[in-house]
């Protein structure tokens, strides 16, 4: 029988996602905390600009787009104060073969990860 997927270790697939895209996307690393609810998960730098980034893994049948507008509103004052911008990167993980079933360790997984949502 397969071991469902921890929150921390579902955490930690939404990370490596997220981490993969600002990697394409030219962002360099300042730090990185795989903590859940020690925010931000990522602060990076591109174009010399600042970037606060809270990462969400999101199980179904919730929308990986939607935050938490409190929180959000805290780190971007956050991240106002370091000169910083503040985004939200929620990433949708489902069991492939059912979506109401949790995500298994060594199964198979949707990912439904739309990018980074800026928040103003």
């Amino acid at each position: 029988m397969s071991t469902p997927l921890t929150a921390q270790e579902l955490h930690n697939l939404a990370m490596n996602i997220v981490g993969k895209h600002l990697e394409a996307n030219g962002f360099e690393f300042m730090g990185i905390n795989s903590q859940p609810k020690k925010n931000p998960q990522y602060v990076c730098l591109k174009d010399k600009q600042l970037y606060f980034i809270v990462v969400r893994a999101v199980a179904y049948p919730h929308d990986p787009t939607d935050y938490d507008p409190v929180l959000m509103k805290k780190m971007k004052e956050h991240a106002e104060k370091h000169q910083a911008d503040a985004f939200y990167a929620g990433v949708g993980l489902y069991n492939a073969t059912d979506k109401d079933l949790p995500v298994y360790l060594n199964q198979d997984y949707i990912e439904d990860y739309e990018g980074l949502i800026k928040i103003s």
